[in-house]
């Protein structure tokens, strides 16, 4: 039994570290190829373009010479450049030509009349499958600047889980890839000679530079958490990180960021300390409840401590073997249904107290999903935090059979050996 679950915990770590580096590849394959795709399908725009040409004609004959009305079947091409795919412009313009220049062929009139009409109609439908071409080119450049941003966002940040000497770590992730949202959610667990340190934060604002200050942020954390040796040491060290950054920022021009952050820092004795700067409080969930966690200090986000007078102090409150930490970010408690109601986060997570931290994750991306009908305007980044490596050494079984396992190697096979 203990090597099995040795070999369990060990032989997922390459599969699942690969789909965490390549994962944003297919998501971005697939946003490029959609883009270069038509919103109406081939027999719609087949029927469609079939109806109407026949209406044209009926109206044509109708009218007779007092007034021609297939000509102005050369705005067609246009208008398929911007619903329909290359291919499909192509085929509406060389049928509107061939439409323009039949009717043109037996229509009364001089050989310049014939000439000029015909060459309107080749320039008008070529102009059409241009303005496709160069839109479908526009927006796969888009698509890969925005894919572009999720990949750096999903290398910036560790792939979960991740096990340690004191906590179980679970997360859910799942950056936006419109370019105006995208966001700067930031996480990260480190493990070091002082405990394991967790940071759940938000930068403020959304873009690439959104991104820039979450990167500081974390670099910061990743060297402050191995060297510091108090909570608020890392806390100082994220905060003259994030101040260095604003002023490089503000020398290129960009705009200053703070960042929204929760820090906890996880020892041997069963207590866990915390410093809050800004961000949302954390969820306990232990035998079936789920309750919040009291934090007495909320203080100012990191990268404006200067107009505080307050300085940042820790507190401590009690992780029961077998309890469950659940931190988001606000991407979470602010996701919106059609009507316009906040996401009633207390009121799900009472409901899956029960749950470990993978079923919970599972149960809440799905569940946002369905409140928010698909529609998101924020990143969303939670993790749940489990202390107990007896527990653990069970959701590592569960989570390598599933295939779903990134960890650290030789804590989670010191883990589950001494699990069992």
């Amino acid at each position: 039994m203990p090597m099995r679950l040795l070999d369990m915990a060990q032989k997922p770590q390459k599969q699942s570290g690969a789909r965490h580096r390549g994962g944003a590849a297919p998501g971005a394959d697939a946003s490029i190829a959609a883009v270069s795709q038509g919103r109406i399908g081939n027999w719609a725009l087949a029927g469609g373009l079939t109806l109407l040409t026949l209406l044209v004609v009926f109206l044509d004959v109708r009218t007779g010479n007092d007034l021609r009305v297939v000509p102005l079947l050369v705005v067609v091409p246009a208008l398929a450049s911007v619903y329909c795919s290359l291919g499909q412009t192509i085929w509406v313009a060389v049928w509107i030509t061939t439409v323009v220049v039949g009717f043109r062929a037996g229509a009364d009139g001089t050989f310049w009349d014939f000439v000029f009409g015909i060459g309107f109609a080749v320039l008008a439908c070529a102009l059409g499958v241009a303005a496709c071409a160069a839109r479908i080119r526009h927006a796969t450049e888009m698509a890969r600047l925005r894919s572009a941003a999720v990949t750096l966002q999903r290398q910036i940040l560790r792939p979960l889980p991740v096990v340690t000497d004191h906590v179980f770590a679970h997360g859910l992730y799942e950056p936006i890839e419109e370019d105006r949202f995208v966001g700067g959610d930031i996480y990260e667990v480190v493990e070091s000679p002082y405990g394991t340190r967790v940071i759940i934060g938000d930068v403020q604002g959304k873009g690439l530079a959104a991104i820039g200050a979450g990167f500081a942020a974390i670099a910061a954390f990743r060297e402050a958490a191995i060297r510091e040796s108090t909570l608020t040491g890392v806390v100082q060290a994220l905060e003259d990180a994030v101040v260095r950054h604003n002023e490089f920022s503000a020398q290129t021009g960009e705009a200053e960021r703070f960042v929204t952050a929760l820090v906890l820092g996880f020892d041997e004795g069963g207590r866990v300390e915390a410093v809050n700067c800004g961000h949302l409080p954390p969820r306990l969930l232990h035998d079936g409840r789920a309750s919040d966690v009291t934090l007495h200090r909320t203080y100012v986000p990191i990268g404006l401590a200067g107009l505080s007078q307050e300085a940042r102090t820790t507190e401590s409150f009690d992780l029961p073997p077998g309890g469950t930490l659940l931190v988001v970010t606000d991407g979470v408690t602010e996701a919106r249904d059609a009507a316009g109601a906040f996401y009633p986060l207390d009121e799900r997570v009472a409901a899956w107290a029960g749950h470990g931290p993978r079923e919970l994750l599972d149960a809440l991306r799905a569940d946002l999903g369905d409140f928010s009908g698909g529609v998101r305007r924020d990143d969303v980044a939670a993790l749940a935090l489990l202390r107990a490596p007896a527990a653990a050494a069970d959701v590592i079984a569960d989570d390598a059979v599933r295939g779903d396992h990134a960890d650290t190697g030789g804590k989670a096979r010191r883990v589950a050996a001494t699990a069992v």
